[in-house]
């Protein structure tokens, strides 16, 4: 299998780079709502490896941003798919100094597209690694930044070589479930 580093410039057309218009308030919201509740007694965790949670699940109530973000996501997700009334659903990453996150994919249910947002991304705190058709794709993560991927996609993140912490949040789009 060959193997190849890109940039995000050079992504294939499976990968969608996009940035927030509005990531200096949301990030700031975000980033504050996630410091003050992520450790509350009732917040879900899921994905324990190597001694750290992998996703985290806040909701609008703890942190009312959540909405603004999935509402900008699912526009540029159906722009993407081409399909009106897409709903999403998201969970944190945090990775403090030497976390990574391990090799996965979010093709679990009926998931159309995938993505990550970075919200606070410190200098050497990891890349996003897609493997896409026998290739490794490297995106330097920067805050603001959208990375839109079909769920089938394997991914992982390097290792968060910073001093600081990095935070992100991982988002999964499909159709609107009927209410019955």
């Amino acid at each position: 299998m060959q193997q190849s580093g890109t940039a995000s410039t050079d992504l294939p057309d499976t990968i969608r780079v996009v940035y927030s218009q509005r990531a200096g308030v949301l990030n700031a919201a975000l980033q504050r709502g996630f410091i003050e509740h992520h450790q509350d007694a009732d917040v879900r965790r899921s994905h324990l490896f190597n001694g750290r949670y992998e996703n985290i699940y806040l909701t609008s109530e703890q942190i009312p941003e959540i909405t603004d973000l999935l509402k900008e996501a699912c526009d540029r997700a159906s722009e993407i798919l081409g399909i009106d009334s897409l709903q999403a659903g998201c969970w944190f990453n945090f990775m403090p100094p030497g976390a990574t996150t391990t090799l996965h994919s979010h093709d679990d249910d009926d998931e159309l597209l995938s993505a990550v947002y970075y919200v606070a991304v410190p200098t050497n705190s990891g890349e996003l690694i897609i493997h896409d058709s026998g290739h490794l794709h490297r995106i330097p993560p920067q805050p603001g930044m959208f990375v839109f991927f079909s769920p089938d996609i394997v991914h992982e993140v390097s290792k968060n070589n910073s001093s600081a912490n990095r935070l992100s949040v991982g988002i999964n789009f499909g159709r609107p479930r009927n209410a019955s």
